[in-house]
């Protein structure tokens, strides 16, 4: 595997359910396939999760792990070309990208929307360098538009907690004071419909996302009748996707907030949220409190989405 971006790059998807499932029960298996191999993670962007998850991973397998906060702990990079650069940015990413492929072996890069510019975002931009100019294996840690590991840990909760084998998956928007990407619910909507879930997609109008994430999913606009019988609640935030309002906040609704009245019309479905999550805003304290609450599983299974994902890119170099 030569990049990790979306569900296409994992191959046979209920294989690399399985090859999960291997790692978790002896994550320490495989602890001489990293030796003397590198792994350096590249942050444009806060993380938390994605940096300890990823980088335990690597660990795992006996890799070397560097890891590189962009924006404090190296000059400020250029991304675009054809710029004069006489501002404050004093390396572009043309000479800095074989650079720090020169020091690793597999690279990854986290790199959020700008959400001002939807053409830039959805091209991928700062991802698509790191692929075609490194010449090394690239993951995506989370781009503009997707984010596969998080995505692929999500499937693996989905698959330990399900009790039918095609479970009632429903992706609901939440209320949020800012406004956010829609890395996650795009992402998540892909590796769902892969899966062959029966997935729902519920949010107010105008927060339709792009369709090419979405097909094969049912789109409900209303929430309550969305929840019913659903065995899963998968709850996010994202901005508008649709001009002239790509990355505006349209609404702050409450009423769409995840409480318990809300979960009681469902199938006694798990909650779900890939974190950090804004209590009172999307979901109220009792139903992340609750027994039905997956979140900590579904964080811990990060370790696992990136060792498997790691595990593959090894055995390809």
């Amino acid at each position: 595997m030569k990049k990790f971006t979306c569900v296409d790059d994992i191959g046979s998807l209920s294989q690399a359910l399985a090859e999960a499932k291997m790692i978790k029960a002896d994550r320490y298996a495989l602890t001489d396939l990293g030796r003397n191999r590198t792994l350096l993670m590249l942050f444009f962007n806060s993380s938390l999760r994605t940096r300890l998850s990823t980088q335990k991973a690597a660990m795992n397998l006996g890799m070397n792990v560097m890891v590189l906060d962009v924006n404090q702990g190296a000059w400020k990079l250029e991304t675009e070309r054809g710029v004069v650069m006489d501002g404050d940015k004093a390396e572009h990413l043309l000479e800095a990208i074989p650079v720090m492929a020169s020091y690793a072996d597999i690279i990854g890069v986290r790199s959020f929307a700008g959400l001002t510019d939807k053409k830039a975002d959805y091209e991928e931009r700062v991802l698509s360098q790191f692929i075609q100019y490194s010449g090394r294996p690239v993951i995506s840690m989370e781009a503009a538009t997707r984010h596969p590991l998080q995505s692929f840990a999500d499937l693996i909760t989905i698959e330990e907690y399900k009790r039918t084998e095609r479970p009632k998956v429903v992706l609901t928007w939440a209320p949020h004071p800012k406004a956010l990407p829609q890395a996650v619910p795009n992402s998540f909507a892909e590796w769902a419909v892969a899966a062959g879930y029966e997935l729902t997609i519920t949010h107010p109008h105008g927060y339709e996302l792009d369709s090419s994430f979405t097909a094969g999913a049912k789109i409900e606009y209303d929430q309550d009748k969305a929840f019913e019988g659903a065995d899963f609640i998968y709850a996010k935030n994202w901005s508008a996707y649709a001009d002239p309002n790509y990355g505006k906040v349209l609404s702050t609704d409450r009423s769409w907030t995840v409480d318990s009245r809300k979960m009681a019309l469902t199938n006694d479905a798990y909650f779900m949220h890939c974190l950090p999550v804004r209590r009172n805003m999307i979901v109220t304290d009792d139903v992340i409190e609750s027994e039905r609450s997956i979140v900590i599983p579904e964080a811990a299974n990060r370790e696992i989405s990136a060792q498997t994902v790691l595990m593959k890119m090894l055995n390809a170099l």
